[in-house]
């Protein structure tokens, strides 16, 4: 089988989907695949794409098509063409899509589960996979009856990804009630939240918690702080995605069906770490143990930030939180652990003293008991998944 594939590999998505695409292959026969940047095809039109696809005998093309595009020429020529979502779904060829709707409704639910009451959308305007989490997500906060706190930033293009306007993006997120809850319709999106307010002064997460979709984690872990996402199953919808293409090469009467990525957990990072309350001494005591997490800390050193009784101070954490203040420090910490695993190439001792912990077999334990595999485990497994 021989697959072009037209789409952004400066991103993990496009990865993550041929890595899919490939594990089938491995199970089947071997499939050849040409990488397209998206500015070839707007150099030479569908049509130039097409001519390319015949000379190269490609059996399978997946693309982020346009909306004019008459995607029917690929199946006139034999071809077999998916469409990656990008501004608008098509009828006429399958799409490779996702759960949106779902996708926007985990994310309301967890930041309605940590107190926010204010909330808000960062997206692009006129695009299917962005509205559609927008709709997911305001509609979950509508039934929480917080419809009025909401608020919509959908300026940016979908063919300017590195571009947005500073000044009114500016204006809006100090126009937002704090705290405030946002959700960027995908990593790239959130990470240029973050260096906004980060450049603005605004605080992440006391003052803005955000959280974004993809999970990918070179844009994760490269924000300050780190980017929580929703992880959504693009290896198994590229499997899925191969599966159906051969069969439709096979069989030219079965015109193929939408490809459904499903959401799959959040993933959790410090971006979002955070729980919107009115109990003064409960977020002094979140936003030190924030502040801090790359040292180790006591639940005396909490203590002291807080004219309360250690009685009533864990009484009131548990009720905010449901966790207890050692059990809430030692997730974050691990978190913040993973984190480092991932970005640093450090070994996993060098990273503990980072993280004032001296005994390596400790904090290890402790990782496994939270994370469920040793740090070793977890680094080999996750930079695995990024091909890394």
């Amino acid at each position: 089988m021989r697959l072009l594939f037209i789409t952004d590999f400066t991103e993990q998505f496009a990865y993550r989907l041929l890595r899919g695409v490939m594990q089938y292959a491995e199970q089947t026969e071997p499939w050849v695949v040409c990488k397209m940047p998206p500015a070839y095809k707007h150099k030479v039109g569908l049509d130039g794409v097409v001519e390319w696809a015949k000379q190269w005998k490609a059996d399978v093309v997946i693309g982020q098509f346009d909306p004019q595009d008459d995607v029917t020429v690929f199946r006139r020529e034999g071809i077999v063409a998916m469409a990656q979502d990008y501004i608008k779904k098509f009828d006429s060829i399958p799409n490779i899509t996702a759960d949106y709707d779902q996708t926007g409704e985990i994310v309301a639910r967890r930041f309605l589960s940590r107190g926010f009451k204010n909330f808000a959308f960062f997206g692009y305007r006129d695009v299917c996979w962005s509205d559609e989490r927008c709709n997911g997500f305001r509609k979950r906060i509508n039934e929480a009856g917080f419809g009025d706190s909401f608020s919509l930033y959908n300026e940016q293009r979908i063919d300017a990804l590195w571009a947005y306007d500073l000044p009114m993006l500016q204006e809006w997120l100090q126009s937002l009630p704090k705290p405030v809850a946002i959700m960027a319709c995908d990593d790239n999106q959130g990470s240029i939240l973050i260096q906004a307010c980060n450049s603005f002064g605004i605080k992440i997460p006391g003052e803005v918690a955000i959280m974004g979709v993809d999970n990918d984690e070179v844009l994760c872990n490269m924000s300050n702080p780190a980017l929580t996402s929703v992880n959504i199953d693009i290896e198994g919808g590229g499997y899925i995605a191969a599966k159906m293409a051969e069969r439709m090469t096979k069989d030219p009467s079965y015109l193929g069906e939408d490809v459904i990525l499903r959401p799959l957990s959040i993933v959790p990072r410090m971006s979002s770490n955070i729980f919107a309350t009115k109990d003064s001494a409960i977020l002094t005591a979140l936003q030190y143990i924030g502040a801090n997490v790359d040292h180790k800390i006591l639940v005396e050193d909490v203590l002291r930030q807080v004219p309360l009784s250690r009685r009533l101070l864990e009484q009131r954490f548990l009720k905010v939180t449901g966790t207890t203040i050692y059990r809430y420090i030692s997730e974050l910490r691990m978190n913040r652990f993973a984190e480092l695993l991932l970005s640093s190439k450090d070994s996993i001792a060098n990273i503990a003293a980072r993280l004032d912990e001296p005994d390596t077999k400790s904090i290890s334990r402790r990782f496994q008991a939270i994370k469920g595999c040793t740090p070793s485990e977890f680094r080999r497994r996750e930079l695995r998944k990024l091909g890394a």
